[in-house]
C-alpha cells in the first residue's frame, strides 16, 4: 500500500488549535512477551526468529541491542554479532493476544485510535481531555495500565502533530514518554539528523549531505524553490515536515480500506493442504480484528507469494458483509485450492476488505450469519477472559509443548494488520 503523504501541507496555525497526538509504542514487543512470560528470560539478551540460516530477527531485547542486533537483520549475522543472546521462535499467537489487551486499553481513552502494526498507534487525545486531564497525563495513564495489566513496558511520544510524536517516542524508549509542546517544536526537531525524516533511507540520506543538508534545521531553513529544484515533490515533503508541519488526522480502524493477517514460512511447501492450518489461523485473527473495529468485509484476498518471490492474489466479493473469521477460512481455502499447484510456496496471507460498519448489510444468509455472530461473541467473550488460545478450531488449537515449538520454529514472519501503511 502506497504512502500518501500531504506534499504541500498547511500550517498547523490553520487548525483550530494545536491537536493533542500520542504515539505509543510497545518496547521490543515479541522480545517483551517472551520475557514476561518466562522469568528466566528477564534481564538476558534474547533473540526472537527464525531459522539460523534463513530467519530474520523478528524483535531484539534492549540487553541485545549494544551487540548490534536489530529487527529485519538475518539470523545468521545477528548470532554472529551475539553469538552469547539466548534465541527464541517466534508465538504468534501470544503476541496477538497481548496486542488485543494493550489496543482495548488504548480504546478506552479515545475512538481515534490509528494502528500502525501490532505494536504501535497513533491516538488523538485532543477530545479526550476534559475527561482524562493534560495529553502527558493520558499517556501516563495508559503506560501505567499496559504495564499493570498486560506486564509490557510501552513508550509514548506527546505532539501536535504525528511525526513528532513518533519521533518523540523513539527518543523516549525504552519505557519512557517524551512530550513535545507545539511552541517548541522547531526548535526540537532542527538538531536532529536527516535521517529521521520520514521517507529518507540510507540513498536520499546521501543526496541531502551532498547538498549540505545534515540536520532538519538545514532542511527547515532552505527555500521551497532549492528543495524543488533539488529533489521535486519530495523536497516539498521534507521541508514540511523538517518545520513540524504534518496536518494528517490520526485515523482509526473504521476508516480502513483493509485489514489482514499473514505468515511467512521458514521451509517452503509446495503441499497447500499444509497450508490450510496457518490460512484458517489467518483468517481466525482478521476475524477477531474486524469485530473489534465494528466491521464487516464484502470482499475476501489471499495473497500467496511463491519461493521465486511471485506473488499471487486471488479475491471474491461476497453476497453479504461478515465478521466472521470461519467465513473468511471458507472462502480463503476455496480460492487456495483453485490455484492448482503453483509451486512452492513461502508466504500466505488472508485480508478482507470493502468495509462497512455493522448493521449495514442484509441479504439471504442472515439467519446462520446470527448463528455465527452469537458464537464468535461467546469464543471473544471466553478469549477476553482467558486468552485467544482458550479455545478454537482442532487445526489451530494450542499444540503440547514440543509441538509448539516445532511449529514456531517453522514459521518467521510476523503477523500484521494491513490497516494502515507504517511511516
Amino acid at each position: 500500500m502506497a504512502q500518501s503523504w500531504a506534499l504541500h501541507s498547511p500550517p498547523l496555525r490553520k487548525m483550530d488549535g494545536p491537536r493533542d497526538i500520542l504515539h505509543l509504542d510497545m518496547d521490543a514487543f515479541y522480545a517483551s512477551v517472551e520475557q514476561r512470560d518466562d522469568p528466566a528470560l528477564r534481564g538476558r539478551p534474547v533473540i526472537v526468529g527464525g531459522h539460523p540460516k534463513r530467519g530474520v530477527v523478528l524483535a531484539a531485547s534492549y540487553e541485545v541491542r549494544p551487540s548490534g542486533v536489530r529487527s529485519a537483520m538475518p539470523m545468521a549475522r545477528a548470532l554472529r554479532l551475539a553469538p552469547e543472546a539466548v534465541v527464541v521462535p517466534p508465538r504468534f499467537l501470544a503476541y496477538a493476544e497481548a496486542s488485543e489487551q494493550v489496543f482495548s486499553i488504548f480504546e478506552r481513552y479515545t475512538p481515534l485510535v490509528e494502528p500502525l502494526s501490532l505494536d504501535e498507534a497513533f491516538l488523538d487525545v485532543t477530545g479526550s481531555k476534559r475527561l482524562f486531564g493534560p495529553a502527558a497525563g493520558i499517556a501516563l495513564r495508559i503506560r501505567e495500565e499496559v504495564a499493570r495489566e498486560v506486564g509490557l513496558p510501552c513508550s509514548a511520544g506527546i505532539a501536535a502533530v504525528k511525526f513528532v510524536a513518533k519521533v518523540a517516542s523513539d527518543m523516549a524508549k525504552p519505557n519512557g514518554q517524551r512530550e513535545v509542546p507545539w511552541p517548541e517544536t522547531k526548535a526540537f526537531l532542527a538538531p536532529l539528523p536527516v535521517a529521521r525524516l520520514w521517507g529518507v533511507g540510507p540513498k536520499l540520506e546521501a543526496t541531502l549531505h551532498r547538498l549540505g543538508l545534515r540536520t532538519l534545521g538545514d532542511v527547515a531553513k532552505a527555500s521551497p524553490e532549492f528543495l524543488t529544484e533539488q529533489l521535486g515533490d519530495t523536497g516539498v515533503h521534507l521541508g514540511a515536515l523538517a518545520q513540524g508541519e504534518d496536518d494528517r488526522p490520526v485515523v482509526p480502524d473504521r476508516q480502513a480500506k483493509s485489514i489482514g493477517a499473514e505468515d511467512t514460512f521458514a521451509e517452503d511447501t509446495d503441499d497447500l493442504d499444509a497450508l490450510l492450518p496457518a490460512l484458517h489461523a489467518q483468517a481466525l485473527r482478521v476475524g477477531r480484528r474486524l469485530r473489534r473495529a465494528h466491521l464487516k468485509a464484502r470482499t475476501v484476498q489471499l495473497k500467496v507469494k511463491l519461493a521465486d518471490f511471485t506473488l499471487l492474489t486471488r479475491r471474491r466479493t461476497l453476497e453479504t458483509a461478515t465478521d466472521d473469521g470461519q467465513r473468511l477460512y471458507r472462502e480463503a481455502s476455496e480460492l487456495l485450492a483453485r490455484l492448482h499447484k503453483p509451486g512452492p510456496v513461502r508466504l500466505t496471507g488472508v485480508s478482507a476488505q470493502q468495509l462497512v460498519g455493522e448493521g449495514s448489510q442484509f441479504g439471504l444468509f442472515a439467519e446462520p450469519e446470527e448463528r455465527a455472530q452469537r458464537l464468535n461473541a461467546a469464543l471473544d467473550a471466553i478469549a477476553a477472559r482467558y486468552g485467544q488460545s482458550a479455545v478454537g478450531p482442532a487445526d489451530v488449537a494450542k499444540p503440547d509443548v514440543g509441538e509448539e515449538e516445532e511449529e514456531a520454529r517453522r514459521r518467521v514472519g510476523a503477523a500484521h494488520f494491513d490497516v494502515l501503511p507504517k511511516p
